[in-house]
């Protein structure tokens, strides 16, 4: 077979208090405060953290082999996402890169409650709103860090597929082919851990700004008001994009196809590089590139 083709947080600046604005429909005018803006319940911290989780173990998958035993744990890691699962976590992330922004949120507790009628129907409109421009490139360059980053550790496993190549062990041919797409299938899917919160609030907190509004980016910044406004429930409709959800599940199809065909472990390390790591990784960054339609936000 050939193979185919930071920031640190205040403590005082972790939370936001939404109480106010998820009673009261009357216009209030917000203050500007400086720093983050964590202000999330559960579900929603719990959903960007699949995508926290998963972007962080498999980037750090180490492009360096000497022997069939580092292969298997990898494959496995790798595999530790269900697609829809990581395109919900995908929006859920972007929205909490989006209240970073200090000016977005002050705007939106400052419109009311009333602002929220469209935002779940049309996520666009959410770029509308005052300081939404600006939070829309913090969700996007959450994103695109994320997506890089995987996909250049994916080519780094890839080109290792081919280096690795001159070792003999690496040429022996697989002998427990379907056990280790069994296991490889069993892997998918979050499993929490104790520290993945503090991890998710770090990685949101690094900042940047980059591109613009994306149908993802345009979810996560209407799924970011919606939250401010106590109103996250409304915001469940937002929580996927054909677009992106397509991506993902093809390259989970093709990292399975992969595997179900590779017959030595060095092919085994190409579908782990390019299938594993570098398509999920593209379909991160394809998330963030604005549809052509896509009206640009001009009222910071």
């Amino acid at each position: 077979m050939r193979p185919r083709s930071a920031r640190g947080l205040t403590a005082a600046a972790i939370a936001i208090a939404l109480a106010g604005c998820a009673t009261s429909s009357t216009p209030t005018q917000a203050p500007v405060r400086k720093g983050p803006y964590i202000g999330i319940d559960g579900g929603l911290a719990s959903r960007a953290s699949a995508f926290e989780a998963y972007t962080r173990k498999a980037t750090a998958i180490d492009a360096s082999f000497s022997g069939p035993g580092e292969i298997g744990e990898r494959l496995r890691t790798a595999a530790g996402y269900e697609p829809k699962e990581l395109e919900a976590g995908m929006i859920a992330y972007a929205a909490l890169a989006a209240m970073q922004e200090p000016a977005f949120v002050a705007g939106v507790r400052a419109k009311g409650r009333d602002v929220s009628r469209r935002l779940a129907t049309d996520p666009d409109a959410a770029l509308e709103l005052p300081g939404a421009y600006a939070a829309a490139q913090r969700a996007n360059a959450a994103l695109a860090r994320r997506g890089e980053a995987l996909a250049d550790a994916g080519a780094r496993v890839k080109k290792a597929s081919y280096s690795v190549q001159h070792q003999a062990w690496s040429r022996a041919r697989l002998t427990n082919g379907p056990q280790r797409l069994a296991a490889v299938k069993q892997a998918a899917g979050y499993h929490p851990e104790a520290a993945d919160r503090a991890r998710l609030t770090a990685a949101i907190s690094e900042g940047g700004r980059r591109g613009g509004a994306s149908p993802v980016v345009a979810r996560g910044v209407a799924l970011a008001a919606l939250t401010v406004l106590g109103q996250d429930g409304a915001g469940r409709p937002l929580l996927n994009e054909i677009r992106s959800g397509q991506c993902l599940r093809t390259a989970k199809l093709n990292y399975h196809q992969c595997l179900a065909a590779a017959g030595t472990h060095y092919e085994d390390i190409y579908c782990l590089g390019v299938h594993a790591m570098t398509d999920p990784g593209q379909c991160v960054v394809e998330a963030t590139k604005p549809a052509k339609s896509m009206r640009r936000a001009s009222l910071d």
